[in-house]
């Protein structure tokens, strides 16, 4: 009795020790996977994506194109038609290598494009004649129309709206920062001119867009189908999200603290009947009134991912999986009634899997998140004017993810809301083939910023 008492000791001891070991295996486990995702997260979105994070190569291939004919279609620049000068490049008076007479055989073309020689900055004094109402004794004050304000006195002294503009645009545009502009007007266009200043103006455009924001948006909500999207920033070096909404015709940009539903309902209003193409963030669904499309794109990434980490006896799910989405996407070629029959096949399968057990956890999340996105994933061969993915939103959104890396964001609340605006008045304008500069001069010398139209 004592030896089966002794041997059920050592037994519940080696169970307790497996059982403790198990523990601190599964906790290592969790701990793993969650540095792997973070390690794929930071491969994502990384300061510098072109960095090379392995060994540089020993002897690595020689840069630049195949020589001959291997290297694939030749390419040149396009001459012009007509030249804006001709110059001459006459043969020496004899041979450089021996002295020898020269004959001349023919005259060859060689065309070259450039820049212009920038001309210095222009200051223009404007008389501004001011006088009174005999009758009502109202201050009445002149203004010429490339006048940008009626400012007197000691704010008489001001940016000219060309350098606005084309300020406003390599900030906002192209990410420039305040700081490298100023640098640059001052160093190669001769205009002294603060960062702060150059910050200013941008600030009193800001308040003269707001009647094209508010007619921008106002068309993103008009629209049948919107594409969304959001991505992080930073106000004041605390967190913060710029959403955007984008449409074939035009694209709506806000910075704001929060990345909820209170937040989206500033950029698609709530009572939104239309298709709201997006991921998977909670959030959208909770656009009650309208139609939805989950990016396939993502879906399709995450099972490729999951086929790629997961131990070989769980792969069968997310290839089950990205087999579903794969014949979605082919099915976009077939007739309506086609389509119809693939959405109600796929839709089965979908709810399936649903049925069916998955031991593995990462499995189990997939295939709940496809349940709680079911009706979503198909809406694109329904109505072949909706997109299958969120590729529209995500590239209005890239933009927004370089300049972040280069400036770091907005200092102030006012600034995000200077940025949101001019992002949106800049992306619009590419895809309204509007020349925005130009628009950006005429807005600051108009007495009133809402008669400046910015639609044909």
């Amino acid at each position: 009795m004592a030896r089966l008492e002794a041997v059920v000791a050592r037994l519940e001891k080696a169970l307790a020790e497996r059982d403790e070991m198990l523990a601190d295996s599964r906790a290592r486990i969790v701990e793993l996977e969650k540095l792997l995702e973070e390690s794929r997260r930071s491969g994502k979105r990384q300061a510098a994506p072109f960095r090379r994070r392995d060994e540089p190569i020993d002897e690595p291939r020689r840069p630049g194109r195949k020589s001959g004919e291997a290297h694939g279609r030749h390419g040149h620049r396009l001459a012009l038609p007509e030249a804006d000068r001709t110059l001459d490049a006459p043969l020496p008076g004899c041979c450089p290598d021996c002295g020898g007479e020269i004959e001349h055989e023919r005259d060859a073309e060689q065309f070259q494009t450039d820049l212009p020689l920038l001309p210095p900055p222009s200051t223009t004094r404007f008389k501004v004649a001011v006088g009174r109402c005999r009758s009502c004794g109202k201050r009445i004050q002149g203004r010429h129309p490339e006048q940008t304000s009626d400012a007197l006195g000691a704010a008489g002294a001001q940016i000219g709206p060309n350098a606005k503009a084309w300020a406003a645009w390599l900030h906002y545009s192209l990410g420039v920062p305040f700081a490298k502009i100023s640098r640059l007007f001052a160093e190669r266009m001769g205009l002294t001119v603060t960062a702060g200043a150059i910050c200013a103006s941008a600030q009193s455009t800001s308040t003269a867009l707001v009647p094209v924001h508010g007619e921008i948006r106002r068309r993103v909500n008009n629209s049948a189908v919107v594409a969304a999207d959001e991505t992080g920033w930073r106000i004041g070096g605390a967190s913060a999200w710029v959403w955007v909404a984008t449409t074939e015709e035009v694209t709506y940009y806000n910075v704001a603290h929060g990345r909820g539903f209170d937040q989206a309902t500033e950029v698609i209003d709530e009572d939104f009947t239309g298709t709201i193409v997006r991921d998977g963030w909670a959030p959208y669904r909770q656009y009650d009134q309208a139609t939805h499309q989950t990016c396939l794109a993502h879906l399709c990434r995450r099972a490729d991912e999951l086929i790629s980490d997961l131990p070989a006896w769980a792969r069968g799910t997310p290839r089950e999986i990205r087999d579903i989405l794969g014949q979605a996407l082919d099915a976009r070629d077939l007739d309506p009634d086609g389509r119809r029959h693939v959405i109600d096949d796929l839709t089965e399968r979908i709810e399936l899997l649903g049925e069916q057990a998955h031991p593995h956890d990462e499995n189990r999340k997939f295939v709940k998140h496809l349940l709680v996105e079911k009706d979503a994933l198909f809406t694109f061969l329904a109505d072949p004017a909706v997109d299958a993915t969120s590729w529209r939103a995500e590239h209005a959104v890239r933009p927004t993810t370089a300049t972040r890396k280069v400036c770091g964001g907005n200092r102030t609340d006012r600034g995000a809301t200077t940025q949101g605006r001019m992002m949106t008045l800049f992306r619009t304008a590419t895809q309204q083939s509007i020349d925005a500069v130009d628009y950006l001069v005429n807005l600051a010398r108009a007495p009133d910023p809402a008669a400046v139209a910015f639609f044909t």
